[in-house]
């Protein structure tokens, strides 16, 4: 059936502006919660690691140990969500991880640290994909990735803002309740998910028939649109759960999605480390605030980058050297950066690196949509970002056992700008599916 006839594009315009108004503020702060909730043990590293008796591959396990439960539990997650609503279920999730990344700050031994991480994954299971196919059911092909990319800003901005707020708290927290300051930081941190968790069940709807602030005109117009897009995903591609899992191109477009997060979670849980060997390596002393401050540099530019990649994709209606561009510069900034003559030029390439990974993202998210639909979009979204961060686990955990055995990150930057390589050349590949290929038309 040809639904774009009944899109009229003026209502269609009105109906996702009102929608991305009332809906992305609330997601993108969701997020930015979360992705501090996740991160933050990277700015506690080094006096947790020292109270808690942890080496730096110890560290590296536990940051990755998070993405067993997250990745284990991601498409089950996301296929309840598409049975209950995102209301319930986003709100679930994140009230659920704030208990439990609250309880990080009562640890108090390595396999703790290791039990609490993995609960949090499994809290956490369903976050992102879920956001994301609910996204997909409130705005079309021609700006969602914008919209993607405007809700996914906020892992940049959650490192930039959460880098100076947890070193405010490692530092003035300590004696504060008669605990550690990373102890502090880890359970005022939590509070936050907590409150918004609560207020998302109230305020967040499922679908565009749930409310009540589009015109009729709007209503129609959007959900036209929508069902088009539906209809020519159906003619690419399954609408059943089991049928989503047998199709080989949810896997390969996992391949882009895991060589992201093997750039981005490498820089997200070992930046400030690597920051603060720069001092040893080039004879200079950083402070606590120092540190901050170059970790949140790079981070500034991953945001920057993320929309300008996220606006371009959608007015060129292309997705895959947008994917493939950012991917092969950010893997030769990521493999020189180590080797540069000052801070000021491994900062730049570190920014640079950051940049070109996350400038990936929204564009990764828009890829199963084109051949997936209904419960299977549920399902194959959850399965990519499930398989995507499984470089969660592999990035820190080799991270920090490279770093043990070497003495050095450089090792560790070579083998994530090979993965980022790789990734790079698998979006080129997908271009000549057809599928893949221009806007999805009825």
């Amino acid at each position: 059936m040809n639904h774009t006839a009944a899109v009229a594009p003026s209502a269609l315009q009105s109906a996702t502006r009102k929608a991305a108004v009332r809906l992305i503020p609330l997601v993108m702060l969701m997020y930015l919660i979360s992705y501090l909730d996740r991160v933050n043990i990277g700015f506690a590293a080094s006096t947790m690691s020292a109270d808690l008796g942890l080496s730096n591959a110890a560290y590296g396990l536990g940051a990755g140990l998070f993405f067993i439960g997250y990745v284990v539990f991601e498409v089950p997650s996301n296929v309840i969500l598409h049975r209950v609503g995102a209301r319930i279920w986003l709100a679930r999730i994140m009230v659920t991880w704030g208990l439990i990344s609250g309880a990080m700050g009562f640890v108090d031994s390595e396999l703790g640290f290791y039990v609490v991480r993995i609960l949090l994954g499994i809290a956490e299971a369903g976050f992102v994909p879920g956001v994301i196919y609910f996204l997909s059911l409130w705005f079309p092909a021609q700006v969602r990735a914008r919209m993607v990319a405007l809700f996914l800003i906020a892992i940049p901005v959650a490192v930039v803002l959460g880098a100076p707020v947890s070193t405010l708290l490692l530092e003035h927290g300590h004696g504060f309740w008669g605990l550690e300051g990373w102890r502090v930081m880890f359970i005022v941190e939590a509070i936050p998910a907590l409150i918004v968790g609560v207020v998302a069940f109230f305020v967040l709807p499922n679908r565009p028939k749930d409310v009540s602030w589009l015109t009729q005109e709007e209503h129609g117009a959007l959900q036209a649109a929508l069902d088009a897009e539906a209809d020519a995903a159906t003619g690419h591609g399954p609408s059943d759960v089991l049928s989503a899992l047998r199709d080989w191109r949810i896997y390969a477009v996992s391949m882009i999605g895991f060589s992201v997060n093997m750039g981005g979670y490498a820089l997200s849980y070992f930046l400030p480390q690597v920051v603060a060997s720069l001092g040893d390596q080039f004879d200079r002393e950083f402070s606590v605030w120092d540190t901050a401050l170059l970790t949140a540099i790079p981070f500034a530019a991953a945001a920057l980058a993320l929309w300008l990649v996220g606006r371009s994709s959608d007015r060129y209606q292309e997705r895959h050297f947008h994917a493939a561009v950012p991917l092969m510069t950010g893997a030769v900034a990521v493999a020189v950066a180590l080797y540069l003559p000052n801070t000021t030029l491994v900062i730049l390439a570190i920014s640079i690196a950051a940049a070109g990974s996350y400038a990936t993202l929204p564009v990764f998210w828009q890829l199963p949509p084109r051949f997936l639909t209904g419960a299977a979009a549920a399902a194959g979204i959850g399965v990519a970002g499930g398989l995507a961060n499984v470089a969660g686990f592999i990035a820190p955990y080799m991270t920090g056992g490279l770093e043990s055995a070497t003495g050095s990150y450089r090792p560790a930057m070579f083998v994530v700008a090979g993965v980022m390589v790789l990734g790079a050349l698998v979006a080129l590949l997908l271009r000549r599916r057809p599928e893949f290929a221009g806007t999805p038309q009825p």
